[in-house]
């Protein structure tokens, strides 16, 4: 590509604008398009969670139902020598599968600044996320055993669930948002709690959290569940052992485990 001053352009004549070869930015702005979208496109959203499928993978968990530029801004091709300033997007029909908009996108050429105008219909589908799926339907591939030091505490096993939920209480905060995520059910039980989670390295990470913060022994071991794509697959159990203080087996009011944040 080369680049000319002074020369006529070979389009309109002109000999006050820098030319590329040969044609000057006006004249290439009326044959090239600079910023396209395909006739329709296809969206899927997870009606639980919102998030939106990119191939193989799940975005943007606790996305709004209703679509924004962030939905439509993968469906445009950009000339390599525009930018893209904006892209407004009115959204003309809004039907329950199918919704159409109009957008205009600021886009810097050359050194000139020039309205494109699109337009784009966008089909949705919704289906489940494979998160969501796990979750309702109490998938996990990894439990965190909330213990006391030893199983001598069974006549005071009210006084002992109280003491490991309000540990829970009090460390939940500090675990990372993935971590919660994970976390799908809990079970009580008179030795203490079960948590169940969906992702064995989010447990393996809060059972060493756990351990690291409150002393507690931590024991893992894992069992075989069955198989998938020929490969076994395997149950991850994280057993934590708390120090339990002198105070616990007095009388004391029960209270169940903060909620699993999500």
């Amino acid at each position: 590509m080369s680049v000319a001053t002074g020369e006529f352009c070979a389009s309109c004549g002109r000999t006050d604008r820098p030319l590329v070869d040969g044609v000057c930015a006006e004249c290439t702005l009326k044959k090239r398009p600079l910023v396209t979208v395909p006739e329709s496109a296809m969206i899927v959203i997870c009606p639980t969670c919102g998030a939106r499928q990119r191939g193989r993978h799940w975005e943007r968990e606790g996305a709004p139902m209703n679509l924004g530029s962030e939905d439509l801004a993968p469906f445009l091709t950009v000339d390599p020598e525009a930018g893209v300033r904006r892209v407004r997007w009115t959204e003309t029909l809004a039907g329950e599968t199918v919704r159409r908009f109009e957008g205009v996108a600021d886009v810097r050429f050359r050194g000139l600044d020039t309205p494109v105008p699109l337009r784009l219909l966008v089909r949705t589908e919704h289906r489940v996320c494979p998160t969501c799926s796990r979750r309702t339907g109490n998938f996990f591939t990894a439990i965190l055993q909330l213990r006391g030091p030893d199983e001598r505490l069974r006549s005071h096993a009210a006084d002992l669930r109280e003491y490991l939920a309000q540990e829970w209480d009090r460390l939940v905060p500090e675990l990372r948002g993935e971590w919660r995520k994970a976390l799908t059910r809990r079970e009580e039980l008179p030795e203490g709690w079960n948590l169940y989670v969906t992702d064995t390295q989010a447990a393996r990470g809060i059972a060493r959290h756990l351990k690291s913060r409150t002393g507690a022994t931590l024991k893992e071991s894992a069992t075989l569940w069955g198989r998938r794509n020929g490969q076994d697959v395997y149950r991850v159990t994280f057993r934590l052992r708390f120090p339990v203080p002198p105070s616990v087996g007095r009388a004391s009011t029960s209270k169940n485990p903060a909620p699993l944040e999500r």
